[in-house]
C-alpha cells in the first residue's frame, strides 16, 4: 500500500521579500515541507543564495517570488506616468477626479537654469489659476443643467458635480502638477523599473530610480507592526541595479536612423482611432521599433515598411539590437500582437487608458504639435475664450523651453499620438469598461471608436463587444 499523502493549504504570514524569494526558491529545490524551509531561511544569509542562483546562475524567476510595496508622493504626473510603464505592475494613482490639484503646487525640472524655471513656473501658474476659474465655472453650470434628484442626498450630489467639474477642469492640469503612487511588485519587475527610469532622458526619473534602490537597501520607512523589528526589504537588489544601457542606448540609435533616412511626416493627425491587423510580422517590428522616435502614424509606417527592401528593414532591427549584451532583453518593440490601435488622443485620457496591463503600449515624443481638445462644458459654461488662452499661452512656453523638461509643462488636453496594439480579448475589455456612462467623456468616446474601428475590421468578431454610445449618459452616476 502507498503511504497516505496529507494535503494541506498554507498562508504563509508576510515577511521581507527577499527572504520570501530564498523560502520559495528553496522550497522548489528540495524536498522540504515550506515549515522546514522556513526554519531553514531563518538561520541562513538570503543574500549568498540570491548572489548565487539569482545574480550570477540567472534564475531569475527567484525574483518574483518577493514582492514589495513602494508608496511614491510628491512626484510629477510625468513620473507617475514612467513609473507605472510597467506590463506587471499593480498600484493605484491619486485620483483628478476626486481632488482638487490646483492647490498642490508643481514640481520643477532640475534640468532648467534659473531663468528657464522662472518662465516655466509662471506658465504652471497660469494653468492652474485658469484650472480653478474654469472648474467653478463648470461646477455652477452642471449644478443648473442637472438638479439634484430627490432620492439622492444632498452632500453625494455636491460630490458628484464636484468630480464632473474636475473632469472638465483636468485638462489645464499638466505633467509637472504632483501626485502619489502606491504600487506592488515583484522584485524582477522592481529591478526592470529602476534600470529602466536611471536610463531615463528625465533627471526626476533618474533620481526616482536612484531613491527605489535606496529605499530597497534601508529599513522600510512606514511599517505595520510598530513593536516588530525591521530590515532592509531587498539589500541584495539595491547592490546591482544600474541603468538599462541597452534601452537608452537603442533609443539613440534608432532616433537617428529615423532622422536620417524618414524625416517628419507634417500634419498626421487624421482619426482618433486607426485599427490595423498587420499580416507582416517583420514590417510589424520595424514600424513598432520606429514609431517612438518619429512623428509618422503606425498606418504609415507598417506601410512603408511593407514597401521597402529586406535590406532597409534589416537596418533598422541592427539599430535596435546592437548594443544588447547577452543580459539584455529584447526591446518590447519585438514582442506581437494582433491588433493595433493607432490612437491620437489627449494626455489626461491616456494617464487612464495607460492603466491596461494586457497589451504593448508605445508613445510619441511629447510636443503640443497636435493641438488640443476643448470639453462641451468649457463652451457651454461660458469660459471658452479663458480656457483657450491658458491653453495656448502654455503650448507657446512649451515650445520656447529646452527639452526634455519642457514636457512638464504640457496640459492635460493636449493631444498626443499614442499606440496600442492587444489581442482580441483586451480589445473588447477595454471598450466595454471605458465606454460606460461612469467614466470620464474623452475616453469613453476613444473606447466607443475602438469598438467601431473593430465593427468595420472584424464584424464577425466585433458583435461580442459590449460598449456603452457616448451620446448615453448619467452624469450623476459614479
Amino acid at each position: 500500500m502507498p503511504d497516505r499523502v496529507n494535503r494541506q493549504v498554507l498562508a504563509i504570514a508576510p515577511m521581507p521579500p527577499e527572504k520570501s524569494a530564498y523560502a520559495l526558491a528553496r522550497y522548489s529545490r528540495s524536498a522540504d515541507s515550506i515549515v522546514e524551509s522556513l526554519a531553514w531561511v531563518r538561520t541562513h544569509d538570503s543574500s549568498r543564495f540570491l548572489e548565487s542562483f539569482y545574480f550570477q546562475y540567472g534564475h531569475a524567476s527567484i525574483a518574483d517570488l518577493g514582492h514589495i510595496v513602494m508608496c511614491f508622493e510628491g512626484i510629477s504626473e510625468l513620473a507617475a506616468a514612467e513609473v507605472e510603464d510597467e506590463q506587471l505592475w499593480d498600484g493605484q494613482a491619486k485620483s483628478s477626479r476626486y481632488q482638487d490639484f490646483g492647490k498642490s503646487g508643481f514640481v520643477t525640472p532640475a534640468e532648467f537654469t534659473p531663468v528657464d524655471a522662472a518662465t516655466y513656473e509662471a506658465g504652471g501658474q497660469a494653468l492652474l489659476a485658469a484650472y480653478r476659474e474654469v472648474h467653478d465655472a463648470a461646477f455652477a453650470y452642471l449644478s443648473e443643467q442637472l438638479p439634484r434628484p430627490e432620492e439622492m442626498k444632498p452632500d453625494a450630489y455636491q460630490r458628484n458635480i464636484a468630480a464632473r467639474a474636475f473632469d472638465v477642469a483636468r485638462y489645464l492640469l499638466f505633467w509637472g502638477v504632483p501626485t502619489n503612487v502606491g504600487q506592488v511588485t515583484s522584485i524582477r519587475t522592481l529591478e526592470k523599473q529602476i534600470q529602466r527610469l536611471k536610463a531615463s532622458p528625465y533627471a526626476e526619473m533618474r533620481a526616482i530610480g536612484d531613491e527605489i534602490a535606496a529605499a530597497c537597501a534601508a529599513e522600510p520607512g512606514c511599517k505595520w507592526d510598530l513593536d516588530a523589528p525591521v530590515e532592509p526589504l531587498a539589500p541584495t537588489l539595491a547592490k546591482y541595479c544600474t541603468a538599462d544601457e541597452h534601452l537608452r542606448q537603442s533609443r539613440e540609435d534608432l532616433r537617428i536612423w529615423a532622422s536620417q533616412n524618414l524625416g517628419s511626416f507634417g500634419d498626421a493627425t487624421g482619426e482618433a482611432v486607426d485599427l490595423l491587423k498587420p499580416t507582416d510580422t517583420v514590417a510589424d517590428i520595424v514600424a513598432t521599433l520606429l514609431y517612438p522616435v518619429c512623428d509618422w502614424p503606425f498606418r504609415a509606417l507598417y506601410e512603408w515598411a511593407t514597401g521597402v527592401s529586406a535590406a532597409v528593414r534589416a537596418e533598422v532591427l541592427d539599430a535596435a539590437v546592437r548594443s544588447r549584451t547577452r543580459r539584455d532583453d529584447l526591446l518590447r518593440e519585438f514582442r506581437g500582437n494582433l491588433y493595433c490601435y493607432d490612437m491620437v488622443m489627449d494626455v489626461g485620457a491616456y494617464r487612464d487608458f495607460h492603466r491596461h496591463r494586457r497589451c504593448q503600449q508605445y508613445r510619441q515624443a511629447y510636443s503640443g504639435a497636435l493641438g488640443y481638445d476643448v470639453p462641451d462644458a468649457v463652451t457651454a459654461s461660458g469660459m471658452e475664450e479663458t480656457y483657450r488662452r491658458a491653453m495656448d499661452s502654455a503650448l507657446a512656453t512649451v515650445k520656447s523651453l529646452p527639452a526634455p523638461g519642457s514636457d512638464y509643462l504640457l496640459p492635460f488636453g493636449a493631444r498626443n499620438r499614442f499606440l496600442f496594439k492587444m489581442d482580441f480579448a483586451e480589445a473588447e475589455y477595454i471598450a466595454r469598461v471605458r465606454s460606460g456612462v461612469k467614466g470620464h467623456f474623452s475616453y469613453r468616446k476613444l473606447a466607443w471608436e475602438m469598438k467601431c474601428a473593430m465593427e468595420r475590421l472584424e464584424p464577425e468578431l466585433a458583435h461580442l463587444m459590449a460598449g456603452t454610445p457616448p451620446w448615453i449618459e448619467d452624469p450623476l452616476k459614479r
